[in-house]
């Protein structure tokens, strides 16, 4: 997005009225997402004055005919402020959405068509089935029947672990933020006490990169051959930013959970969400 552009996106959001959303449909979210209603009091106000300034920025389209209400638009909203929880002001956290306005919202899954070369140089149309997707500078696209499961468990390799594809999508985008999904997003200063980024990025990469093969390994032997199935959803498997995405979801969904079964991340994503320390 250009810098004048930005300015001027920030120069209305500062004269605009300070948007709200109604206690009632806020109750309504809280009770029907289940990670949402294990915050604290504080933490669900901060999370509702970023969501209702989230809803001021963005626009909303459904597809196919879908009408988006206030809220079904909440709901995606509040989840999709919930990484930002913690970095500082909601106008100073909502900019790492700033390349973007766009939520589309499909009735059911979507279905895109891909292009793929082989290794003969051979290149294969298929359809693929999406339950969301982030585009770099563009939309975001999500599934409202993927979106309404939030919190619950889903069926699959994985056991005990429950999805949110607002926060995976939503995740992916901050990702983008230094250029394409790959599993590095941009990191706070003073990451894990590092002044240095260069040093930074290597702590980054000293923690993810072997819970990615370890994981991989895990999914592997649970496919082939039988072997207990990790709790962490399978799909994570497919590329390191598939990985930080879905352990991202299972970390706000469930952060007790994700620390017993990856403690070496915990701490890593703590540091990265700038958690306040019990």
């Amino acid at each position: 997005m250009p810098l004048l552009q930005r300015i001027a996106n920030r120069l209305r959001a500062t004269l605009a009225p300070v948007p709200q959303i109604d206690a009632v449909l806020w109750l309504e979210t809280v009770r029907q997402t289940p990670f949402l209603a294990t915050l604290g009091l504080p933490e669900q106000a901060k999370l509702r004055a970023l969501s209702a300034l989230f809803l001021q920025r963005k626009q909303f389209h459904g597809a196919h005919g879908l009408v988006v209400t206030d809220a079904m638009a909440t709901m995606i909203a509040a989840q999709a402020c919930l990484p930002l929880l913690y970095w500082g002001s909601a106008q100073q956290a909502l900019r790492c959405y700033d390349d973007f306005m766009g939520i589309v919202v499909h009735p059911a899954e979507a279905v895109a068509r891909r292009q793929a070369m082989d290794a003969a140089g051979v290149v294969h149309q298929y359809p693929e089935v999406l339950l969301g997707e982030a585009m770099q500078g563009g939309p975001v696209m999500l599934s409202w029947p993927a979106v309404q499961s939030a919190g619950q468990a889903v069926n699959g390799l994985h056991k005990g672990y429950a999805s949110s594809v607002v926060i995976h999508e939503f995740m992916h985008k901050i990702d983008m933020r230094n250029g394409d999904a790959d599993g590095y997003p941009p990191l706070p200063a003073g990451f894990m006490s590092h002044t240095n980024a260069q040093a930074a990025r290597m702590a980054w990469a000293k923690a993810w990169g072997p819970a990615y093969q370890d994981f991989k390994e895990q999914v592997a032997l649970a496919e082939r051959f039988g072997a207990p199935a990790p709790w962490l959803d399978a799909y994570g498997a497919t590329a390191p930013a598939e990985f930080f995405a879905v352990a991202c979801e299972a970390y706000w969904i469930d952060r007790a959970g994700f620390a017993v079964a990856f403690p070496e991340l915990v701490a890593v994503l703590d540091a990265y969400f700038q958690r306040p320390q019990a």
